[in-house]
């Protein structure tokens, strides 16, 4: 009787697995470069709603340009993060490496770097988020040479949203790091 027990627990730990192995579905996040987010910025009057947030969105990072100023001539001021996430992607550390640069040649220049949220969570962990935000984008920096001296960090969380929609795009463009010269 305990070898019937045995071998139903065993089968039923098994069917589990594959059960769950099967439901199981791999994301693919597809790369795309300055010129495509362009051509699909363009498009995007065009797209119906799901084709719209493949076309500013890559994964659940925002990747259009219709909110992005600019810290100087060429210079995005912000970079875009995944919900709950901190984690700089590709583009991000392009754009830093931008301002790092241009930090570098104005070395006169000092920055605020504004971490922000979407309006989800509470306004304590979103404050908190928007800081680690701004201290990755931060510690980004300094990495190519800008002095820490010249860079503070100043979190708002999910006070000062770009967009006050409440939907996956809006939240992805709310989900970011600014970069501004301090007065």
């Amino acid at each position: 009787m305990n070898l019937n027990k045995i071998l139903k627990n065993a089968f039923l730990v098994v069917m589990f697995g594959l059960i769950i192995t099967a439901c199981a579905t791999k994301k693919s996040v597809k790369t795309t470069t300055d010129t495509s987010t362009t051509k699909a910025a363009e498009t995007v009057e065009k797209a119906d709603p799901i084709e719209k947030l493949g076309a500013l969105m890559q994964g659940d990072v925002y990747i259009g340009s219709d909110t992005v100023g600019e810290l100087a001539s060429g210079v995005p001021d912000r970079v875009f993060f995944a919900t709950n996430e901190t984690i700089l992607t590709t583009a991000s550390r392009e754009t830093l490496r931008k301002q790092a640069a241009w930090l570098r040649q104005n070395s006169d220049v000092t920055v605020v770097v504004e971490g922000h949220a979407d309006e989800r969570g509470t306004r304590e962990y979103n404050l908190a988020l928007g800081e680690r935000r701004a201290n990755a984008a931060k510690d980004y920096l300094m990495t190519y040479g800008v002095s820490s001296d010249r860079i503070k960090v100043l979190s708002y969380g999910k006070e000062r949203p770009v967009d006050s929609g409440s939907n996956p795009l809006s939240w992805s463009k709310n989900r970011r790091s600014v970069t501004v010269k301090a007065n």
